[in-house]
């Protein structure tokens, strides 16, 4: 005789026991979160050679939830901000990319790009969310240009911008972007003390896996210059030298990622800024180059400066008058370069 099988009210029973015990359903689901390979902070560019001092510090930018770069919350009250705070970077949903292809630059090198670079940048101000992007694979030559925002200036520290107001531009520097090749081929009637100028923008990010090449050579060798002249005299006369990248009046400012070679003068140069953040950069020119400081800041407040490397011919970071809350962590610099407090 065979076994008998269970009636549907005892699998009934059993079901809703198993269901008990195991606890399936929607609120009682367990999430398993995986942990994160590498184990470590970000990996910095370029480790420290023999010779260069390394300043100790967090592997990357202090920030209290380790949370990614999003768009800022209001302005907090006046003299909330501490220098662990710097500038967070405007990241919109969408943005519309400006090549700069597309307005007639050609990337070849001895071509002069500087029409197409300002007409890219006159459309990018056009919308509210943009990246001008310098492509991989040319490299652009442009003269002394500068790129504003509003009409009238920007008021940063008092917070009367709103967030609606904010442009979140973009600068993208994947290719190679430089000035003429030295003051001989520099335009009569360009300014010579600097090259290109971002004033009154709050909201902008200049970045990219590129090259900014100063090509500072000839003005280095200027007879005006320290030991430049005949049996290494110093000759008077005009000496203006180009200052690479110059911010003016401008806040909520990223720096982040470039490699920027052989300026003229200074490679980076803040004034009039608040909420500045400057991030994995390499700042290089050679020892003897004069007045080549790294990063310049005047007149500015609300700076972090982190994991990047400078060796150049002068300072490699400068804190002129005016400036407070000013973070640097975590730099390699060459031993013949300093950090100077005041105008030295």
């Amino acid at each position: 005789m065979g076994t008998a099988r269970p009636g549907l009210p005892r699998l009934m029973a059993v079901t809703f026991a198993l269901v008990a015990l195991f606890g399936v359903g929607v609120h009682g689901r367990n999430h398993i979160h995986k942990k994160p390979h590498g184990g470590g902070g970000a990996g910095h560019r370029g480790g420290a050679k023999g010779g260069s001092t390394v300043v100790s510090s967090p592997a990357v930018p202090p920030d209290d939830d380790a949370t990614p770069l999003v768009a800022p919350p209001p302005p907090p009250p006046s003299g909330s901000i501490v220098p662990s705070d710097p500038a967070t970077p405007v990241q919109p949903a969408e943005q519309c990319v400006f090549d700069v292809r597309e307005y007639g630059a050609t990337g070849e090198n001895t071509a002069d790009d500087t029409e197409a670079f300002r007409a890219a940048w006159s459309a990018a101000c056009a919308v509210e969310s943009a990246v001008l992007l310098v492509p991989s694979d040319g490299t652009f030559t442009i003269s002394s240009t500068t790129c504003s925002g509003r009409a009238s200036p920007v008021s940063c520290s008092s917070g009367e911008l709103a967030n609606a107001d904010r442009r979140a531009m973009v600068v993208q520097v994947d290719g190679v972007l430089m000035p003429p090749d030295g003051p001989d081929c520099w335009p009569p009637s360009d300014n010579r003390r600097q090259w290109l100028v971002f004033s009154n923008l709050d909201g902008m990010t200049l970045r990219g896996a590129g090259t900014i090449e100063g090509n500072g050579e000839d003005w280095w060798n200027l007879p005006c210059k320290p030991h430049r002249g005949p049996n290494g005299s110093t000759l008077h006369g005009p000496c203006d030298s180009p200052t690479l990248i110059r911010f003016f009046m401008s806040c909520n400012l990223v720096v982040q990622g470039l490699r920027v070679e052989n300026s003229p003068e200074f490679h980076f140069r803040f004034d009039g800024c608040s909420d500045v953040l400057v991030d994995g950069l390499f700042i290089r020119s050679p020892a003897n180059s004069p007045n080549t400081d790294g990063i310049h800041v005047e007149n500015t407040e609300r700076v972090g400066i982190y994991n990047s490397k400078i060796s150049n011919g002068d300072d490699c970071i400068s804190i002129g008058t005016g400036s407070y809350d000013v973070d640097i962590q975590n730099m390699v610099i060459n031993p013949s370069s300093e950090l100077t407090l005041g105008w030295l």
